[in-house]
């Protein structure tokens, strides 16, 4: 109690000096000329505004989020609110307040010491780090701090110190200004804040932590209550306004006042800006990205299910997200990409389960093999090169020698070989041993030459395993990829930004999207490889999928799993998306006995995709469209050959061939095209070219 009292009696006799002075008194020591700037009010620094595609805030960019607001634009309340708080008196003081030192005096005399600093004071400590050091508790730089203040007070209206306080002052999460704390505690600007928020937010600056209201309701209420009690002592609001407020509950914005959290989606823009010379150091740009903020929350949402419900399979083994080692990323992984096939527009992304603990963006940074999920590239080299949905290939053991090592055998994940399947069936069922025979007989090099075509720049070694997915690649391209494939032949190249504003509005950056590759696969296959991945949904390995998503949304893709159950994908599409999901281990070890692309990663894809089209239509119209060279005929779905009246009706399948007139007299396809058209009727859904 003696340090205290003896701390209050000097800095009662540091707030007294000035004016003994004036009265004849010895003043106090100037303070050092390092100082002789610290009552100057500087700009403060600005962040960047990462916003939706519809102008919705996506995150922020800069190491203090803030954007400073003029205090005419705020209700009249706010900043009082702050004044009744912290400084009762701040309108008549010269920026030292010698009515609360006294106080201080009397309180420290009482064992209960406390501060004394003004709006003024804590603005210029807050301003000036660098020359008054507010961690530092001794009586020089409280000297230095109040004469600053005052100096502060001569330059300044009271008004112009109480907009820079209110734009200064730190609210918790990196969260700086009023403006940035109140979009991001209640999901409006600061101009549109009501009583009851004000006074929350007044209660933060003494203990951001103590007081938070996200984590902290409760505490957060009762500091409320009493900035709302202490404005109506000091005459800013009736009793009956005051205890209004008070029975406010305290409700603070989901996602941290975003209409969905995107902080992998961000941190990539962040990215691409400094990758195009966007300087973001003096903030205070607006960048409007592609992100779908329905998108990305159902995105957000379906990982983050999906997620749980493995770590909750019987036998799995491995950290979960809820009990983990704090710092380690060692528990279950995943992303998921939605691209707009039209465009390559980034719908939505996110690059792990918890940006906070491991910041590493596994969608667009992360290599890792795709299984299955490659071998659409595959099966479309093999019909670029003459191959039909129809073509028998066997299921059946390989061998194929290694120029170093053992020769190279590959196997299906329920270790059987099936025997003669089409190559429509092989894919729908996943079969390992027909796809390594495909890329054998097109040579890897060509279905390299078309990954690569199709924006997979991530090196694909020229190993029979690779055509069922071996070589590592990253996410965002093998995505991207299937963009072909939902536009009938022409590929997207990804793209997040759409326009970089500087904060005057004028146009720094406007990247357009770059135009599809119509070049990148015959639309003839790109077409039939599409039909063959909506089976593969239909009836295949991804049937999970319909769990989720209405029959009347059309819907392709392909699951993938490693050999070692490390990795499981499901990418695939509907009309209007392109998108990818991907779970595993940052280290990769098997997910857990059994797991598989079409069990696992499937059900976070149908439950994203069924989510956003809950109340949304879509067409497959131009799915249905035969490009020039298709033919629908209907086939025997076991032996590939033309159906006819002694065909079991379970056995008839809709298919089509790629054709290029003339077709030979008696050759194969010239069978098929001859079934009468009683057999063929039921494919009258397909228009013809």
């Amino acid at each position: 109690m003696r340090r205290s009292l003896r701390y209050a009696l000097l800095l009662a006799n540091a707030a007294l000096a000035p004016a003994l002075g004036a009265q004849g008194a010895p003043a106090a020591t100037p303070p050092p000329k390092s100082t002789g700037e610290a009552w100057q009010i500087i700009p403060l620094l600005q962040s960047s505004l990462v916003v939706t595609r519809d102008g919705s805030l996506l995150g922020e960019i800069g190491t203090e989020w803030r954007t400073s607001v003029a205090i005419t634009s705020l209700p009249l309340y706010v900043g009082q609110a702050f004044v009744a708080i912290e400084d009762q008196r701040f309108y008549s003081h010269d920026g030292v307040d010698l009515v609360g030192i006294a106080g201080a005096l009397k309180d420290a005399v009482t064992g209960h010491a406390r501060g004394a600093s003004t709006i003024t004071q804590q603005l210029v400590g807050n301003m000036h780090p660098d020359l008054v050091d507010r961690r530092d508790k001794s009586i020089s730089r409280k000297l230095r701090e109040q004469s600053a203040a005052r100096e502060m007070e001569k330059h300044y209206t009271k008004a112009q110190i109480l907009e820079a306080y209110l734009n200064d002052i730190h609210f918790g999460h990196g969260w700086y200004g009023v403006d940035a704390a109140s979009r991001h505690y209640f999901g409006h600007a600061a101009s549109q804040l009501t009583l009851a928020e004000a006074a929350t937010l007044a209660a933060l600056p003494k203990g951001p932590a103590l007081y938070d209201p996200i984590r902290h309701a409760d505490s957060a209420r009762s500091r409320r209550n009493l900035v709302l009690a202490l404005m109506a002592q000091q005459g800013y609001l009736t009793a009956e306004q005051a205890h209004a407020a008070e029975l406010v509950p305290v409700v603070v914005a989901p996602d941290r006042g975003m209409p969905a959290a995107a902080p992998y989606a961000v941190d990539l823009v962040r990215r691409e800006l400094e990758r195009d010379g966007v300087s973001l150091a003096t903030g205070g740009l607006r960048v409007t990205t592609t992100i779908d903020a329905a998108l990305q929350r159902a995105a957000n949402d379906a990982l983050r299910a999906g997620a749980l419900r493995v770590e909750s399979r019987p036998g799995f083994r491995h950290p979960t997200f809820a009990h983990h080692a704090p710092g380690k990323a060692d528990y279950l992984q995943g992303m998921v990409i939605a691209l707009a096939p039209a465009s390559g527009d980034v719908l939505a992304l996110v690059g792990g389960r918890d940006f906070a603990e491991s910041p590493f963006d596994r969608a667009t940074l992360a290599l890792r093999q795709p299984g299955s999920s490659f071998k659409p590239v595959v099966y479309s080299t093999a019909m670029l090169e003459g191959a039909q949905a129809n073509e028998l290939v066997a299921d059946t053991a390989l061998s194929i020698p290694m120029p170093k090592g053992p020769p190279y055998e590959p196997d299906n994940s329920d270790g059987e070989f099936l025997g003669p399947l089409t190559l429509r069936e092989a894919l729908v069922r996943s079969r390992n041993t027909v796809a390594v025979q495909l890329g054998q007989r097109t040579g890897m090099d060509s279905v390299i030459a078309l990954a690569k075509r199709l924006g997979i720049a991530s090196p694909i070694a020229p190993y029979p395993s690779s055509a069922i997915g071996a070589s590592a690649v990253r996410p965002i391209e093998m995505v991207a990829a299937y963009t072909v494939f939902a536009n009938g032949g022409a590929v997207a190249t990804p793209r997040i930004i759409v326009r970089v504003q500087d904060a005057s509005g004028r146009m720094l950056l406007a990247p357009p999207s770059a135009p599809l590759d119509t070049t990148a696969l015959d639309p003839r296959v790109a077409f039939v490889v599409r039909d063959m991945m909506r089976d593969v949904v239909t009836r295949g390995t991804a049937t999970a999928v319909r769990e989720y998503v209405p029959v009347e949304i059309a819907v392709a893709g392909k699951t993938g799993t490693t050999n070692d159950n490390s990795d499981v994908w499901f990418i695939g599409m509907t009309p209007e998306i392109v998108a990818g999901v991907w779970l595993g281990f940052d280290t990769p070890a098997p997910i857990t006995k059994g797991a598989a692309g079409g069990t696992l990663a499937a059900p976070v894809w149908g439950d994203m995709i069924g989510k956003y089209y809950r109340g949304r239509a879509s067409s497959d119209s131009a799915w249905n469209v035969l490009p020039p060279g298709v033919i629908p005929v209907l086939i025997d779905g076991i032996t590939g050959a033309a159906a006819d009246s002694l065909t079991p009706p379970e056995r008839v399948r809709t298919d089509f061939l790629i054709i290029t007139p003339p077709v030979p007299a008696g050759s194969v396809i010239d069978s098929l095209l001859s079934v009468p058209d009683s057999v063929r009727s039921d494919s009258a859904k397909i228009v013809p070219p």
